[in-house]
C-alpha cells in the first residue's frame, strides 16, 4: 500500500486544511466542497486526511460497517447480535466520475433472485462509506442518475435498490468531499446545497512558498515512506487534536446572541431554506472545540459564515460565488456580539486558540504539492481591424452589456442519439420511459421482467420444470431499453461585425445568447463560442462544460469591422470536426447569431454559402437565430439556414412565451428549411 502524502506538510491552503478539519472533529458538519484551479493539492490534501481520522468500532465481518452497540435492523448481513466488535481505520472511499450505477449503489443477482427467490446483494461503494468519508474528484462533471443516487443517500442516511419487485436497504451515512475545477462547469444547486462548507483553492504566487511546494513534493516522491516518518510527530500531535476536540465538542454551549447573528447573517445573505443556518450553528460550535474554548464566539460565527454561505448566496450559475466580507462584518455588529469569553479562556494565539491549524512544520510553511506550471483561463481574443482599415461605420466599438436574459423556447438536435445524460434530445439512456428490451451486453442492470418470461417459457418442459417456480437461465434474461435526454455540444457562432453594432441591438443578441447558455447550463450541454469581425473568426471558448467561462467571453465581446460570415462557419467545422473524435457519442448543434450579411473578400456571399453546406453535408443540426432588424429585410438569415439544411428565428421567436410559433426540433440536413412562424 503506498503512503499518503502527511496532511501537516501541506504548504498554505489554510482554508482547505481547516474545512477538513472541522469535519474530522464534527461530520455532523456535513462535507466540503472544495472549488479551485488544477494543481492546487486539492485531492492530496483529501486524501491526506483519512490518516487522521480516528478508528471505526465496526461488528466482525459486516460489509456495511455496523455499529456494534447499535447495528442496522435492515443490514443485508444481519441481525447482528449486540455484543464487541473490532476496531479498523477509517475509510476515505473514492467514487470515479465514470462510475456505473450497480458501481455506486451495490448491485443484487436477477438470475438467483428469480430462479431461487434469494437477495444475493454484492454492495457497492456507498455501502463501502458508510461511517466514512466518500470522495468525489471533478464532482461537477458525475453523472446526472448518479448526482440524484448521492442526494438521495445523503438526505435519507441510508441506499435503497429496487430491481423488479426485490429491494436491499442498507446505511449509508458519509461525510460527502467533492473537488471541481470551475472552469469545467459547475454543480447542480441541489447537489451544491448538500455541502456543508466550500472553499477556493489557488496556487500561491509567492517565490518562496512555491519553492517550499516543488522542494517537498519531489521529497516525497524520492522516498515517500522517509518523508512521512519526518512529519510523523506533527501528524500525532494533529490527530491527539482532533479526538480532544471531538470530546469537548459536547460540552460547547452555543448562546443566543451567537444565534441571533446566524439567523441575521443567513437572512442578511437572503439563503434560501435553512440549512444554512443549521450549518452555520454546527461549524461555529465546532470552531470553538477546535479552538480549546466551550463557548462559541462572533469570530466563530464569522468563519462559519465565510466557510458556509459562499456556495449558498448563488442565484444564478453566472453569480460569482463569494460573500461580501463588510456586509458580513456590519451585520454581525448590527447584532451584537457573540457571547463572553470566560477568563481563563485558552490565548488565542497560544497551541490551543485561533480556528487554524498548525501553520510551521520543520521545514517551513506548509502547503500540498502542485504542478509547478500554471494553468490560467485564455483571455478574450483582442479585436482585429476591419478589412482594409475602418471603413465609416464599421469601426470597432466598445462592449455593451447584455439585455437581461429570458425563458428560451427548445432546441434539440432531431434523432436518437446515445450521448451523455442531459436533458435536451432525445436518446438511448440507462433512465426514461423504458421502450423495448434486448440481450444484455455485460452486467444486466435493468431487467425487461416481461421479456425474460416470455423467452424463458417455451423452454420450461425441456428444462424439466416440476413446481410452480419458473426455470431461467442466464440466456433468458433480457435487458430493459430506455429512452431519456442527452446532453449535446451546443456550439454558438456570433456575428460581432459592423453590420451588429448598433448598441441596442448588439445587447439584445447577447441577452438572446446569454438565455441559450443558461438553458444549455440547465440541460447538462457542452458549450462552445465562436465569433467573427473583421478578417477571421476566433475561438473565443474551446467546447467546455463551463458555461460560466462562456458567459465571461460573451460580455467582453466587442463590435466592428466587416462580416467574415464564411470564417466564422469554416472555424465552427473545423472544432466539430475535433470534438467528434473526442466525443463522437455527443451531437452537435449548431447556433448561429447573425443577420446573415457577408462582407469582406471576394464574392464573401458564395464562400459562405459553400463553408454552410459543409455543415449540411455532414448531418449537423443548426439554428440560425436572425438578428435583422428594421422595416425593410432582407431574409439573408432565412437563406443561409436554407443552405445549412436548419432552421431560423428571429430573437422575438426565441422567447419561450413568444405567440410566433413553437421551435421543437432544429431540422438536420435532411430536413428542408422552414421559419417558425
Amino acid at each position: 500500500m503506498s503512503t499518503p502524502y502527511p496532511f501537516t506538510a501541506v504548504v498554505g491552503q489554510d482554508d482547505l486544511r481547516l474545512a477538513l478539519l472541522l469535519n474530522a472533529v464534527s461530520p455532523a458538519v456535513g462535507g466540503v466542497l472544495v472549488r479551485g484551479e488544477k494543481g492546487t493539492a486539492k485531492s492530496t490534501a483529501v486524501r491526506a486526511l483519512s490518516a487522521l481520522l480516528p478508528e471505526v468500532d465496526v461488528v466482525v465481518g459486516c460489509r456495511f460497517s455496523c455499529a456494534p452497540g447499535s447495528p442496522d435492523p435492515v443490514c443485508p448481513d444481519g441481525p447482528h447480535e449486540t455484543g464487541p466488535g473490532s476496531y479498523r481505520p477509517a475509510r476515505v472511499v473514492e467514487l470515479p466520475v465514470g462510475a456505473s450505477e450497480d458501481r455506486l449503489v451495490g448491485a443484487l443477482d436477477i438470475e438467483r433472485a428469480l430462479a431461487e427467490g434469494v437477495k444475493a446483494f454484492e454492495p457497492g461503494l456507498l455501502a463501502d462509506a458508510n461511517r466514512g468519508v466518500l470522495y468525489v474528484d471533478e464532482v461537477n462533471l458525475l453523472h446526472d442518475h448518479l448526482v440524484d443516487l448521492l442526494l438521495d443517500a445523503a438526505a435519507m442516511g441510508s441506499s435503497y435498490v429496487e430491481r423488479e419487485g426485490v429491494s436491499v436497504r442498507h446505511a449509508a451515512r458519509f461525510l460527502l468531499v467533492g473537488t471541481m475545477n470551475p472552469e469545467e462547469g459547475e454543480l447542480r444547486p441541489q447537489l451544491l446545497d448538500r455541502f456543508g462548507l466550500t472553499v477556493e483553492v489557488a496556487a500561491s504566487r509567492e517565490p518562496d512558498l512555491r519553492v517550499e511546494v516543488v522542494r517537498r513534493r519531489l521529497a516525497y516522491d524520492d522516498d515517500p515512506a522517509a518523508f512521512a516518518a519526518r512529519w510523523a510527530d506533527e501528524e500525532d500531535a494533529l490527530r491527539a487534536r482532533i479526538v480532544a476536540a471531538r470530546a469537548l465538542l459536547l460540552e460547547v454551549r452555543l448562546g443566543d446572541a451567537a444565534l441571533r447573528q446566524i439567523a441575521a447573517t443567513c437572512a442578511a445573505f437572503e439563503v434560501d431554506g435553512m440549512r444554512a443556518d443549521i450549518v452555520m450553528a454546527r461549524t461555529a460550535t465546532t470552531l470553538a472545540a477546535w479552538a480549546g474554548r466551550t463557548v462559541v464566539l462572533a469570530e466563530d460565527v464569522r468563519q462559519a459564515a465565510l466557510l458556509a454561505l459562499p456556495h449558498r448566496r448563488r442565484r444564478n450559475p453566472f453569480d460569482a460565488p463569494g460573500l461580501d466580507e463588510e456586509k458580513l462584518d456590519d451585520t454581525l455588529e448590527e447584532f451584537g456580539g457573540g457571547d463572553d469569553a470566560p477568563e481563563d479562556d485558552p490565548d488565542p494565539d497560544g497551541p490551543g486558540g485561533g480556528g487554524r491549524p498548525p501553520q510551521d512544520g520543520p521545514e517551513g510553511p506548509q502547503d500540498g504539492p502542485v504542478d509547478t506550471a500554471e494553468a490560467r483561463p485564455e483571455e478574450p481574443a483582442q479585436p482585429e481591424e476591419g478589412q482594409g482599415g475602418r471603413p465609416a461605420g464599421s469601426g470597432e466599438q466598445s462592449a455593451v452589456r447584455a439585455a437581461e436574459p429570458f425563458r428560451t423556447k427548445m432546441l434539440s438536435v432531431p434523432g436518437l442519439g446515445e450521448g451523455a445524460a442531459g436533458r435536451r434530445s432525445r436518446a438511448r439512456t440507462d433512465h426514461g420511459r423504458t421502450t423495448g428490451s434486448r440481450r444484455p451486453r455485460g452486467a444486466l442492470t435493468k431487467l425487461h421482467l416481461a421479456a425474460t418470461v416470455q423467452a424463458a417459457a417455451p423452454h420450461q418442459r425441456a428444462r424439466g420444470r416440476s413446481g410452480r417456480g419458473l426455470v431461467v437461465r442466464r440466456d433468458d434474461l433480457r435487458q430493459a431499453t430506455r429512452e431519456g435526454r442527452e446532453g449535446n455540444l451546443v456550439l454558438f457562432v456570433v456575428d460581432a461585425s459592423g453590420s451588429m453594432a448598433a448598441r441596442q441591438r448588439m445587447s439584445a443578441v447577447k441577452g438572446a445568447v446569454l438565455s441559450l447558455l443558461l438553458d444549455a447550463y440547465q440541460r447538462r450541454d457542452k458549450v462552445g463560442l465562436i465569433t467573427f469581425r473583421g478578417k477571421d473568426a476566433t475561438v473565443a471558448l474551446p467546447p467546455t462544460s463551463s458555461v460560466d467561462a462562456a458567459a465571461v467571453r460573451l460580455e467582453t465581446l466587442p463590435t466592428g469591422g466587416r462580416t467574415p460570415l464564411s470564417a466564422g462557419l469554416l472555424k465552427a467545422h473545423d472544432v466539430l470536426r475535433v470534438e467528434r473524435m473526442r466525443d463522437p457519442a455527443r451531437r452537435p448543434l449548431l447556433v448561429v447569431v447573425t443577420d446573415g450579411r457577408a462582407t469582406g473578400g471576394p464574392d464573401p456571399v458564395a464562400l459562405g454559402t459553400r463553408a454552410a453546406r459543409l455543415h449540411a453535408a455532414e448531418g449537423t443540426a443548426s439554428v440560425v437565430v436572425d438578428c435583422e432588424s428594421g422595416p425593410v429585410r432582407l431574409g439573408l438569415a432565412g437563406a443561409l439556414a436554407g443552405e445549412l439544411g436548419g432552421t431560423a428565428v428571429t430573437l422575438d421567436e426565441l422567447r419561450a412565451d413568444s405567440i410566433a410559433g413553437l421551435v421543437r426540433d432544429v431540422q438536420g440536413a435532411s430536413g428542408a428549411h422552414r421559419r417558425v412562424a
